[in-house]
């Protein structure tokens, strides 16, 4: 049974996703929305929040009040940088309620790569957090804003007090909520209008990916109808909704079937543990590497009561060598994930093998009778996988790119965009299989990186230092470097504002 919001995304009405959050807290005010990760007071100093739906719709209209308050106007895009907890979703609704654009930042980005990418979209606040692991974002977003100037705002929760910094924290707990800005009438053209901006790096460098409510629908709407997610289920994410994937796969579902969404900072077994047995959660998502490393250590043999699991494939190319599936009670369903282009979703079936995707027509069961088309899917003459339909953007962003001399996703004249991955055709099933990554590109977990901008950032750092890619069984690859002061070159490259992945590959090595 799909909740209404997913239906009505299923049979093309129109409707935001805010549409979706209002009709399930009007109809279960008091029932359970958003948990946060359990060692919250260990990672960030802060208590554990759990929220109802009134409470956290209550703080998607202080946030939009807010926001509105401090003089940002509709389809202003909001840079946001937060981790996997409650507020990280709060403000994602929020800055949707007030009309304007979200423009999540992966939490292990830095002043160079935050910098890059806000500037490009014309980014008007940034909302952070203070401390998190160690790590001061309140800083570091102090530093981004000094250099766009566009960034007339700082925001956060758990920041410190300083000048230019506006708190979020107590919201709350304030009694009288600022105003919200009017709603607009055309609730069609609200659908269709621009909701979110990922980022995804190219061979061409890094670009901004900008979608609409309606097709961050379908593609959430595609893996709750192929994964069959139940109504109202209770769900624990681990990957962080700062793209299409972690937008689809950790926050969809939770929206589209209106039940509980236990957020997980990633990563700790024993907290994953606690919190799945804490809050009888039925639905894991989590990133694929992940789920093979918890299935060798006899983890899912002991969760019978898990019925659906989310694996999400970074590396799509890897699916072909996995395992079986060998759990009865646990439908697994594979996400694979085509950077920003799209994802596909495939359930596997009573062998446990993980599918190819269909040549052509990709399609999922409709909650009712008959199946409702995903995707088309062709392989190039250039050996490499393209991919359109209602989820994929049909339009570069931003608009000027080309004239403005900024790399911009390569849209077809027939909406077909070219996702970079090399496949084959398997003609007796008339499938396709993904056989490798766009070239020159790798994952490092959850990131992706272009290895030649890498090599040249290091070398222009330190010009006796190099940086080489290794394969890596559990996050694609994994960055090792060699320079002969590897604390000087780590120095240079943290004050440089460089990823922190990027940094320690230069960490001292005992024999």
């Amino acid at each position: 049974m799909i909740l209404d919001g997913a239906h009505k995304a299923q049979t093309g009405e129109r409707v935001t996703l805010d549409d979706i959050f209002r009709g399930t807290a009007e109809k279960r005010p008091e029932a359970l929305a958003l948990v946060d990760p359990a060692d919250r007071m260990e990672t960030e100093g802060i208590a554990p929040r759990r929220l109802t739906y009134a409470q956290a719709d209550r703080m998607v209209s202080a946030i939009a009040g807010r926001l509105h308050r401090i003089g940002l106007s509709a389809d202003a895009v909001v840079g946001v940088q937060l981790p996997n907890n409650v507020e990280g979703i709060l403000t994602f609704l929020g800055i949707l309620r007030a009309g304007m654009i979200v423009a999540p930042l992966p939490l292990l980005w830095r002043r160079a790569d935050c910098v890059t990418a806000l500037s490009r979209v014309g980014a008007k606040a940034l909302i952070t957090c203070g401390q998190h692991r160690g790590t001061d974002h309140g800083w570091i977003a102090m530093e981004v804003a000094a250099e766009i100037f566009p960034i007339r705002y700082v925001c956060g929760f758990g920041l410190r007090r300083a000048d230019g910094v506006i708190p979020l924290t107590d919201l709350y707990d304030t009694e009288t909520l600022d105003p919200l800005p009017p709603r607009g009438t055309d609730r069609a053209d609200a659908a269709a209008h621009l909701a979110v901006i990922t980022w995804d790096t190219t061979s061409d460098g890094l670009i901004a990916v900008a979608r609409s409510h309606l097709e961050l629908l379908s593609a959430g709407v595609a893996i709750v109808l192929e994964s069959r997610v139940r109504h109202h289920s209770t769900a624990l994410s681990a990957i962080p909704p700062v793209s299409l994937a972690g937008l689809s796969v950790g926050l969809m579902p939770w929206l589209l079937t209106g039940g509980t969404l236990v957020l997980h900072d990633p990563f700790s077994p024993d907290v994953l543990t606690t919190q799945i047995g804490d809050h009888g959660c039925d639905t894991l998502a989590l990133p694929s590497a992940v789920v093979a490393r918890l299935d060798e250590a006899g983890f899912f043999a002991a969760q019978d009561h898990i019925t659906n699991l989310l694996a999400l494939w970074r590396a799509p190319e890897r699916l072909i060598g996995s395992t079986s599936w060998r759990h009865a009670s646990t439908a697994m369903t594979d996400v694979l994930a085509f950077g920003e282009t799209a994802v596909i979703a495939g359930r596997r079936g009573g062998d446990g093998k993980g599918v190819s995707l269909p040549a052509g027509s990709v399609t999922a069961p409709r909650a009712g009778p008959g199946t409702v088309q995903i995707a088309e899917i062709e392989r190039t003459d250039a050996g490499t996988l393209a991919i359109r339909g209602p989820m994929v953007p049909r339009t570069p962003f931003p608009a000027d790119a080309k004239r403005a001399g900024i790399p911009a996703m390569r849209i077809a004249a027939d909406g077909m965009v070219n996702s970079g991955y090399t496949c084959r055709h398997i003609p007796e099933t008339n499938s396709i299989v993904v056989t490798g990554p766009p070239a020159g590109l790798i994952g490092v977990g959850g990131y992706r990186f272009a290895l030649r901008d890498l090599q040249g950032l290091v070398s222009s750092t330190d010009p006796n230092a190099t940086l080489a890619a290794l394969p890596d069984i559990v996050t694609g690859h994994r960055l090792a470097g060699h320079s002969q002061e590897r604390a000087t070159t780590r120095h240079a490259l943290d004050a440089a504002g460089v990823n922190p992945l990027v940094v320690r590959a230069f960490r001292e090595r005992h024999a």
